[in-house]
């Protein structure tokens, strides 16, 4: 398993970078690789990604989502496997920290070598600089999902 971490301090309100986060189909606009998100329900998602010309298919649950804190998910179906959590720091009224942490398991030559020469690491700082781009150029989030997913046991 290979740890991700990376943070960005976005110029908007808590609940809109949150809120933009919440709108998973927008994925693909600053995430490289991500070709498709379609949400099924509250909690599972189905992910379209081609990267370094592999393509993955995978499902994610969302495990634990609190507003404006954090969101937590899993993978549970297909060949990838990743578990993490994007949480949300008030910094003041117009500023929030927005930190993204991921457990990934490599499970192809192709993403073993992309682990180890830190390309995961460069990819996902780079998703979350455009993540910053995107929500600051638009000034508001494009939806909102306030809901609370609560773990289960």
């Amino acid at each position: 398993m290979s740890t991700v971490r990376e943070a960005v301090e976005v110029d908007v309100p808590v609940s809109t970078a949150y809120n933009q986060w919440t709108q998973f189909e927008e994925f693909p606009n600053f995430m490289e690789g991500v070709e498709e998100v379609r949400q099924l329900d509250d909690r599972h998602n189905h992910w379209t990604t081609r990267i370094g010309g592999v393509h993955r298919e995978f499902d994610t649950e969302i495990v634990d989502q609190l507003p404006d804190e954090r969101i937590t998910w899993r993978t549970t179906g297909g060949d990838t496997r990743q578990k993490g959590t994007v949480s949300f720091q008030r910094l003041d009224d117009t500023h929030t920290r927005v930190e993204l942490v991921m457990d990934v398991e490599p499970t192809g030559a192709a993403e073993k070598t992309a682990a180890m020469t830190g390309l995961i690491d460069r990819r996902v700082k780079d998703d979350m600089r455009r993540f910053k781009d995107f929500i600051e150029s638009r000034g508001d989030e494009s939806g909102a999902w306030r809901g609370r997913i609560r773990p289960t046991t």
